[in-house]
């Protein structure tokens, strides 16, 4: 399976998600040329080298009539006029008031038709610009008819916006998997004021998306960076095990005590169908969900470990810990798929006393598994057989050896010497 990455540890932004894929394309030139050929009127992508902390990287100029706008406080700035329609700014660029014509959504989706992308890349382009004019609506009150885009922001949003989505698509990958996004924190201050960080549109625009502040003062997830997450990322979390193919480092303007760089990394994971010798590495994410109980009898623990597992529970098991006040307890830890965790941590407060569960996110190594039933002169016997790493073994399943051994007279041990 073939995975992008997406470091979201300082935030997201058009611009440096743009130069950040740029650089996982051999032919970075010819790519270059492609996006100057999407025929957003106006636009000019440049790139030059750049570095943050010591990290190079690639940054992105986007220039509109031959002029690039300054980005410099990295805020989609918005403002409301006396006739009550909002008025967005629109991009991660610090604007200037010399045209104040705005764009209606129609508008902008004229200009995106006419686009030289395919049809999956306008309807992405249409997509984000939908997200952001929805969260400027809701924020501000008004209906999305009357969100309106300001004329300057208006091309170089474009361009970033299909950029992004252009260069996805040519990197056809199978999953997109993100970091938690880092928002940044404090306040940002705006042509019409001053906004807390996350802005209201970011916010709402990463409604259930895991996203945090931290200390770093200022606003490191725009808007549009936020709707091209929202947009393109399928699940979050911890990078999955894989192996990296190439990393891009996506450089913004300003300085931090951290590196200001987006990372992306395009890897591939194993072929689960893949030959056992392969050497290939063969993976899941699971989550390990844990509380610790002291007041319960181990009948009811043995009860709740049934329930888990029948519930759904890849496995559960309990180990002997010494808890406060010298009491000791019992560590109940249940292993389930990452889209149960939910529905596990319900089954573990409906049939435990517990009030808090842990939750780790695991990567793991795994064997392939297949079970069948042979044909033994004692009958069928189901039988386990594992495979990958070079490992290629077997495993008769205890009940139907048991089973023999009782009904025959026999040891174990002497079943098994018997079928094999």
């Amino acid at each position: 399976m073939k995975i992008l990455y997406i470091d979201c540890g300082m935030g997201a932004a058009g611009d440096m998600l743009t130069a950040a894929l740029l650089e996982l394309f051999d032919n970075k030139d010819e790519m270059l040329d492609r996006l100057n050929h999407m025929g957003v009127p106006g636009v000019t992508f440049e790139v030059t080298k750049a570095s943050k902390c010591g990290i190079g990287g690639t940054h992105m100029h986007v220039s509109v009539n031959g002029v690039e706008e300054a980005r410099l406080d990295e805020h989609d700035h918005q403002h409301t006029h006396e006739d009550g329609t909002v008025h967005s700014h629109m991009h991660d660029h610090d604007h200037h008031d010399h045209d104040h014509h705005h764009a209606s959504m129609a508008e902008i989706e004229e200009i995106i038709d006419a686009l030289n992308v395919s049809a999956t890349v306008k309807a992405k382009v249409k997509n984000v610009y939908k997200l952001i004019a929805e969260a400027e609506s809701t924020v501000h009150g008004v209906p999305v008819t009357d969100i309106h885009f300001h004329e300057v922001g208006k091309m170089d949003a474009i361009a970033d916006i299909t950029a992004v989505s252009y260069l996805l698509e040519q990197l056809n990958v199978d999953k997109v998997v993100a970091t938690p996004v880092h928002v940044g924190s404090g306040t940002v201050k705006c042509a019409h004021g001053i906004l807390p960080v996350p802005a209201p549109a970011t916010a709402l625009i990463l409604e259930g998306i895991p996203m945090y502040g931290g200390e770093i003062k200022g606003e490191l997830c725009t808007p549009t960076g936020a709707a091209l997450i929202r947009t393109n990322v399928d699940e979050f979390g911890n990078m999955p095990i894989m192996k990296t193919k190439k990393i891009g480092y996506g450089v913004g303007n300003k300085d931090f005590v951290r590196a200001n760089v987006i990372r992306v990394i395009l890897g591939e994971t194993a072929d689960l169908t893949g030959d056992a010798n392969s050497g290939q590495y063969v993976t899941d994410g699971i989550a390990e969900l844990t509380c610790n109980l002291d007041d319960m009898t181990p009948e009811r623990i043995g009860f709740a470990m049934e329930e888990l597992l029948s519930g759904g529970a890849l496995d559960v098991f309990t180990t002997p810990i010494g808890m406060k006040k010298n009491r000791p307890g019992i560590m109940l830890s249940i292993l389930c798929r990452c889209e149960d965790r939910e529905k596990m941590a319900e089954l573990i407060f409906k049939h435990t006393t517990t009030i808090g569960i842990r939750e780790t996110l695991h990567n793991r190594y795994i064997l392939n598994r297949d079970e069948k039933v042979i044909e033994t002169k004692f009958g069928p016997v189901r039988v386990k057989e594992v495979t990958g790493y070079g490992v290629n073994r077997k495993k008769y399943e205890y009940e139907d050896i048991a089973r023999i051994a009782r009904d025959m007279k026999m040891s174990y041990q002497d079943v098994l010497d018997e079928i094999d």
